[in-house]
């Protein structure tokens, strides 16, 4: 009768198991149109995982051994010099030399170097309300002005603050897409310019355009929960022309760089809007500048990893479907790739160097957990979309699993496992995870968990008050 009991038990633990909604990478079918612009599928199961991935703590530490006193001379000094490899043991050996090995290998090989500070930065206001969103907010609009050796560059940013919140706020930094407009419906936003770039297209905007895009960023949703956000449009800091280059019209214009290894590519200059953001709210005295996240979404989420690995401000940072080059690991073959990436639709996102790992991936010395681990030990959530396979989100989620031994050198215990693909149950542990029902999209779901998580770690949001 026991056996019976603990039977009907596991079964019934399986069928619970067997119907819980979970994403699992399976085949997917690849149109005609895909099929002749990439010559095959990217969405076979089977192929995916195809190379071994390293240890994120196997960043080649040199560990020199102590040669045998009964040595002669010339084999104690081989010995010394060739030292041996060894895996990151400690925080401060993260910190001061892993973490070091990771920037310099993703700033000289995939990304680019970000930008340095300008020589000059002013930051203008341009219009504010205390009584915008029907009350709900303090409006402000700045215009960033950088200056340095060969001129300057400008771009306006949209910040929304609590109303009498009594206290300073936490803060999120998301760049936008279209431009400050489309996640405001109000009047006074301001669109600084008739079009908005799509590609090497302009397209007109009009204020019908107004408030077209408020999923992405739901301002009255995240100020409404006591925090502030501050957006600017991406294309304002570096056109995304996509097939196009476009530095001569980017911030990369105003710097002297010594030399071409200087100057990087489109993420690092997005990355460098983000920071440049982040200097901004340093000085709003309505802000917690101890607590600003950076986020974003797909090539954004992207930056939001490139931002949030380099400048140590930001104390949370949120990646949501990043996809390739974000937080899925490059050695599995599932879904968008490097050669797609970088030899037919974004050239100019990365570096020439990055190119010699388009179809060989197996030569990356380094993945994309080792980027992801590369903000340990702070605050870190990716997110995932079920439907979106071009991101891969069994990749994403391995991703950040990956560099969960780099976050527990600073004693953290709580990660996520692969039942973290369960549908819609967000992982908020030391790390955090969701995957939501739904294609590629950032929406308010998304968003109440970034709060929530922010919430869980400690942050003290300040709803506000009419």
């Amino acid at each position: 009768m026991k056996y019976l009991a603990y039977l009907i038990a596991g079964v019934a633990g399986l069928s619970s198991f067997a119907f819980a909604e979970r994403y699992i990478t399976s085949d997917q079918p690849a149109s005609e149109s895909f099929l002749k612009k990439y010559g095959r599928s990217f969405y076979v199961a089977e192929n995916a995982n195809a190379y071994p991935v390293p240890c994120v703590l196997d960043v080649g530490l040199e560990k020199f051994t102590k040669p045998a006193p009964f040595m002669q001379d010339r084999h104690r000094a081989h010995v010394m010099r060739r030292g041996v490899r060894a895996k990151i043991e400690t925080a401060a050996q993260w910190s001061n030399v892993g973490r070091r090995k990771v920037l310099d290998f993703f700033d000289a090989q995939v990304y680019g170097k970000i930008p340095p500070r300008p020589k000059s930065l002013k930051f203008e206001l341009l219009e504010s309300s205390d009584d915008a969103l029907d009350g709900l907010a303090l409006r402000r609009q700045y215009k960033i002005i950088s200056a340095d050796a060969k001129g300057s560059h400008e771009f306006v940013v949209l910040v929304y603050i609590p109303k009498n919140a009594g206290g300073k706020v936490p803060a999120f930094v998301c760049p936008n897409f279209w431009g400050n407009f489309s996640i405001s419906d109000e009047k006074q936003v301001i669109i600084p310019r008739p079009f908005r770039i799509s590609g090497v297209k302009r397209v007109p905007v009009s204020d019908a355009d107004r408030g077209c895009r408020p999923e992405r960023i739901p301002v009255r949703d995240i100020v409404s929960r006591g925090f502030a956000v501050a957006t600017f449009c991406y294309c304002d800091v570096y056109p995304d022309y996509c097939s196009k280059d476009g530095s001569p019209d980017s911030i990369y214009r105003i710097f002297d760089f010594a030399s071409a290894s200087d100057k990087g590519a489109a993420f690092a200059a997005w990355a460098w809007g983000d920071i440049r953001v982040m200097d901004l709210l340093e000085r709003i005295p309505e802000i917690d500048a101890r607590h600003v996240a950076v986020a974003g979404h797909s090539r954004l989420g992207k930056t939001a990893l490139v931002a949030g690995a380099h400048d140590e401000r930001f104390a949370y940072v949120i990646s949501n479907n990043s996809g390739c080059m974000g937080a899925a690991l490059s050695k599995r073959s599932y879904g968008e790739n490097i050669d797609s990436m970088v030899n037919a639709n974004f050239p100019f996102w990365f570096v020439p160097e990055f190119k010699k790992y388009a179809g060989n991936e197996r030569a990356l010395p380094f993945d994309q957990h080792h980027f992801l681990a590369a903000v340990a030990p702070r605050m870190l959530y990716c997110a995932s979309s079920s439907e979106d396979f071009w991101a891969d989100p069994e990749g994403e989620l391995l991703g950040l699993i990956g560099a969960c031994p780099a976050f527990a050198l600073f004693g953290a215990k709580n990660f996520p496992t692969l039942d973290a693909l369960e549908l819609e149950k967000p992982f908020h542990g030391d790390v955090a995870y969701h995957i939501k029902k739904a294609k590629h999209s950032m929406t308010p779901y998304d968003w109440k968990n970034y709060m929530d998580y922010a919430e869980k770690r400690g942050w003290r949001p300040l709803p506000p008050k009419k």
